[in-house]
């Protein structure tokens, strides 16, 4: 999750005016975050209106907000139209419930539904939040297969030479994956002062990337290993730790390894820190076919070119339980929630998901706004929407 996205909302309409562009030729998106300006800089407590509009454009305002593009590929994947589902359900109340700007079903590779809302479209793209943890994973496992990272077991400050001497001493690469490092963090996003909101604002004087700078100054709250504890932080150094073993950003290794030789077909973007590190824990920008690509990606076990480029078994260990966090039928994995009956999610909030069932051959990919970062009875909900598609396939 990305907190902290400093906007200036009110200095962009005067960038504008001063080029001289009117706010009607700047398209409706523009027109309506900029009529309602967000005076928080904090994403995390905009107005629902405000991230109906921003949710698309993350990327666009290059004055304030940095970002890596990420290139689509020459030879695009596509993506053939299958059989209409016919849902009980009535769907226009389920999107207008779900604020949902749109929803793809992938089955065996077909389109078997796709629609948007909020004024979101094909050729638009959306704000992935914590989704992209899920994509950070499997750059880990590509390193791991590579070479460029010798063992999960290694000790995460043998890449990152700035959490030498901290808490992170004593973490495995491992232990990083499935959130069990130990650390102290507040995942909060109801407060202004949990670290995932001040984090990204953090001004390192030490001559260390934002997010290390920040990390190196936790405490331990348990043993490594021991707890699993939810962290935003935590997936940032992967990113840095992916970086330092590749020797590549991770934007453009994920475009290298993924992108371009898997056939996403359209321009995506991963947003930057301050610094210009990409923060891994979240906000990749891509069109909602290209989310539910990469869950054909996952579903086909990193395969191109009729090899995988993970190492053997990476997502059936991914995609699996490896810490236990408290909720019955359900775990976490390597930046993956897991279910015990074989399906998992990339998840991020205000309703950003990949759902993906294996033995069914499903992807399910939502972009959406819920009013609240988190809401479990909207998740409730939208999973027992997916019961109902998956009791479709199995007629």
């Amino acid at each position: 999750m990305k907190a902290g996205i400093k906007w200036g909302c009110i200095v962009l309409v005067a960038v504008f005016a001063i080029s001289g562009i009117s706010l009607w030729s700047m398209g409706p998106d523009w027109r309506a975050l900029l009529a309602d300006p967000p005076t928080d800089t904090n994403i995390l407590f905009w107005s629902q209106s405000q991230r109906d509009a921003g949710f698309k454009m993350m990327d666009k305002i290059s004055v304030l907000v940095k970002s890596k593009e990420i290139q689509p590929s020459s030879n695009k994947r596509a993506l053939s139209l299958g059989e209409p589902l016919d849902f009980t359900t009535n769907i226009n109340t389920f999107f207008e419930t779900q604020s949902l700007a749109g929803m793809l079903v992938l089955h065996k590779g077909n389109i078997r539904f796709e629609r948007y809302g909020l004024g979101h479209s094909p050729d638009k793209r959306w704000t992935s939040f914590s989704v992209a943890k899920s994509f950070t994973s499997s750059l880990v496992g590509i390193a791991l297969k590579d070479g460029d990272i010798k063992s999960l077991d290694d000790n995460v400050s043998d890449y990152i030479k700035g959490l030498k001497g901290s808490v992170y001493d004593s973490v495995t690469i491992s232990q990083l994956l499935t959130m069990t490092s130990g650390v102290d963090w507040n995942e909060s996003y109801t407060d202004p002062q949990s670290d995932v909101a001040r984090f990204n604002n953090h001004i390192a004087t030490d001559g260390l990337p934002t997010i290390v700078s920040y990390m190196r100054t936790l405490s331990r709250a348990h043993p490594a290993g021991e707890q699993w504890l939810y962290s935003t932080g935590e997936t940032n150094l992967i990113g840095i730790l992916v970086e330092a073993a590749t020797g590549q950003s991770i934007a453009q290794y994920l475009g290298e390894k993924i992108w371009q030789p898997f056939g996403m077909a359209d321009q995506a973007s991963w947003l930057l820190g301050p610094d210009g590190k990409e923060i891994s824990g979240c906000c990749i920008q891509a069109s909602l076919r290209d989310f539910a690509r990469y869950g054909l990606f996952v579903l086909e076990d990193g395969n191109i070119n009729g090899k995988s480029i993970l190492p053997d078994g990476w997502f059936k260990t991914a995609t699996s339980k490896q810490a236990d966090i408290g909720q019955p039928g359900s775990g976490y994995g390597y930046q993956w929630w897991t279910f015990d009956d074989g399906t998992f999610t990339a998840r991020g909030i205000f309703g950003q998901t990949i759902f993906i069932d294996p033995a069914r051959q499903l992807v399910i990919a939502l972009n959406g706004n819920w009013l609240g970062a988190t809401d479990q009875e909207l998740n409730q909900q939208r999973f027992a929407f997916i019961s109902e598609i998956q009791a479709m396939l199995d007629q």
